[in-house]
């Protein structure tokens, strides 16, 4: 009943800062991913019950809050299309947080904020889980914890209360890590996610036209990274297989979905020379391939090798994931090829890029090999005054042909689409590879970074006896590309990818330690999924676990830690704190004068009494008794202390003062 009451009871006026900054520092980071309105509307919420605390005005009639609470879900519903989901879900909760303050009146109203506060930080997760937002996070839930002893404690100087929070989060830490370590792995999620949970994420895709790599190329985010256990192939055979386009409508190349694509079933893969074992560290794509060196020969569990060779997963890749391989960079690859899949990788669409077709078939007429043909279509993009570039200019309907004849201004994508239309048009099977080319070295931890400003497309054609071969057109324009990363083939006043545009060799190592410092955190952290656990526990003599076990040892452990936690604080607690020593002092005192305190007697109880003995006492008992209990019961100021220890020297001594 009293805790009911004590919510009930009027909000303190000095605790509306303390909750604003909660609400503040919940919502804050979901500004990136919101509406700007959205945002504004939230931002103009708080400043506004600010300003009403500043100059002690009336908060809004509840009809106003009706009024904005309506507008609000009006416009999250059309922004959206929809309540329901993880950003309508996301938007709707900042849109409360930031309305909650404008009818706290109750403490019961600060309680509400607080617990929506805790709520709201788990949201966070579905947008980054790297270092910084946990940091944030924590930070959050230290601030939300002094607000909390704020709300109930009442005024105190700001820093007891921080140190207070500090404390109980610093309580709190072993076991949360007791239960990260020991608590039972599932193999799946524990809930089941929203459709747009997945929605943002950044990769490649299943089709490309003319542009349709530029966004992801202007790119500085980290796709994937890989951990080699030997040394590592020559940075020009780095070529990590992704999504294969064989169908073309005139301007867009598509693959095959993922969810039709079957394993291989008559493939023949002859590999030569030396093994490339490494494990790729996945960034979620939300797609299904696995991006493997080319070519795997040994995949990771639960994975197949389609008819294209495109690594798959079973499921997509939502989530940060560690898949192991074994690749051969020199192979041959279905040397006999059945007749549709020939049939397929010579299909174009009739009276499309007339001017490529013409030239195509002059080649073939002229030419006795499939080679030959291959070797002028190179001869072309090397000789003619093609340039490598990133921004290129559109192309009309005949796109190939607009970009041979006219502009030959293009990327990766523009010289591989060209160079397949020219190939099939030629009568050699071709198609489009699309995935990422090179990496990056990070000196810290020695894991190849690959960003998505290294995408590419590259081609392949068939030759009978000798299979695929893979064949990169952009090599032919710019072969720097190819042999040294994208910042090296650019031009002179092209704008560089984002993230590599770091010409200071201080903030590049800079930037290396901070990927590596995620890059541990991905793998030790992020990454500690069912089979990482049972090796950890592995290392310590447990091995075969199972989540029985698990569990009670969980329960043991923290029945263990906590009875250490409560001897620790009984024992912090006998610990005197400087007021407990100054009233102790002030006591003793007035024993020697014949006022002795009884144990069980609080201090305005025995200042009451001093009153009623030595009445010349009874002002100074009084003063040091309201000291002491501000000072230990929580409603204290900084100079108390001071006046406290004043009344102490107050206390004549016993020689120069008659019994």
């Amino acid at each position: 009943m009293a805790s009911n009451k004590a919510t009930l009871e009027a909000l303190d006026e000095g605790a509306v800062p303390w909750l604003l900054a909660v609400a503040g520092a919940t919502a804050a980071p979901h500004a990136s991913h919101l509406p700007l309105w959205l945002t504004g509307l939230a931002g103009a919420a708080l400043i506004g019950r600010l300003t009403l605390w500043q100059r002690k005005g009336r908060l809004p009639a509840r009809w106003l809050l009706a009024l904005l609470l309506g507008v609000g879900v009006a416009g999250i519903t059309w922004e959206f299309r929809t309540l329901f989901g993880r950003d309508a879900g996301v938007a709707l909760l900042v849109f409360l947080m930031a309305l909650k303050p404008l009818e706290m009146k109750a403490a019961r109203d600060a309680i509400v904020l607080i617990m929506l506060g805790f709520f709201l930080l788990l949201t966070h997760y579905f947008y980054a889980q790297g270092i910084a937002t946990g940091l944030w996070l924590l930070a959050a839930v230290a601030l939300l914890g002094a607000t909390l002893i704020r709300v109930h404690g009442g005024a105190q100087p700001p820093m007891a209360i921080v140190r207070y929070a500090a404390l109980l989060l610093a309580q709190a830490i072993p076991f949360m890590l007791l239960a990260f370590l020991l608590f039972p792995r599932v193999g799946g999620p524990l809930w089941g996610l929203p459709q747009d949970a997945h929605s943002g994420l950044v990769g490649l895709s299943a089709e490309m036209s003319p542009g349709s790599l530029d966004n992801l190329i202007q790119s500085g985010a980290i796709a994937f990274r890989v951990e080699f256990a030997e040394p590592l192939p020559e940075q020009s055979r780095l070529y990590w297989r992704g999504p294969v386009l064989g169908d073309y409508d005139g301007r867009t190349w598509r693959g095959t979905p993922t969810n039709r694509q079957v394993p291989v079933h008559n493939a023949t893969i002859e590999v030569r020379g030396e093994s490339h074992r490494y494990a790729i560290t996945l960034e979620a794509h939300n797609e299904r391939w696995l991006l493997a060196l080319d070519l795997p020969v040994v995949l990771p569990a639960g994975s197949v090798l389609s008819a294209n060779f495109e690594a798959l997963a079973r499921e997509r890749v939502r989530v940060r994931g560690r898949y192991a391989f074994t690749s051969h960079v020199d192979f041959v690859a279905n040397r006999v090829e059945t007749p549709a899949a020939l049939q397929q990788a010579l299909r174009l669409p009739p009276a499309v890029n007339p001017r490529a077709r013409k030239l195509a078939t002059g080649w073939r007429e002229r030419l006795a090999s499939a080679e030959q043909i291959s070797a002028a279509a190179l001869r072309l993009f090397r000789e003619e005054q093609f340039v490598y570039t990133l921004r290129p200019p559109l192309l009309g309907e005949n796109a190939v042909d607009d970009f041979l004849f006219t502009t030959r201004r293009g990327f990766c994508e523009h010289f591989a689409s060209a160079y397949v239309v020219l190939m099939r048009a030629a009568g050699v099977p071709a198609r489009v590879v699309t995935g990422y080319q090179g990496g990056e070295i990070n000196p810290v931890d020695g894991y190849l970074t690959v960003r998505q400003s290294d995408a590419h497309a590259w081609a392949e054609i068939w030759i009978a006896g000798k299979g695929w071969l893979r064949v990169d057109p952009t090599g032919a324009v710019a072969p720097s590309r190819i042999e040294r990363g994208i910042v090296a083939a650019l031009p002179v006043g092209d704008a560089l990818p984002t993230g590599l545009r770091i010409n200071s060799d201080w903030l590049r190592g800079l930037r290396h330690r901070w990927e590596a410092t995620n890059n541990a955190w991905n793998q030790w952290v992020l990454a500690y999924n069912l089979q990482h656990q049972r090796d950890l526990l592995a290392k310590f003599g447990w091995r075969d676990a199972d989540w029985r076990d698990m569990v009670m040892a969980l329960a043991v452990l923290g029945a263990v830690l906590l009875f250490v936690v409560t001897l620790w604080t009984l024992w912090t607690r006998r610990a005197a704190t400087p007021a407990q020593r100054a009233w102790r002092r002030f006591c003793s005192k007035l024993a020697a004068l014949g006022i002795a305190r009884a144990p069980w007697e609080g201090p305005r109880d025995f200042a009451a009494r001093v009153a009623r003995e030595r009445a010349e006492f009874g002002i100074l008992a009084a003063e040091a008794a309201g000291h002491y209990a501000d000072l230990h019961y929580g409603k204290s100021e900084v100079q108390q202390l001071r006046k406290l220890r004043d009344c102490v020297r107050r206390v004549p001594a016993t020689w120069r003062t008659p019994l």
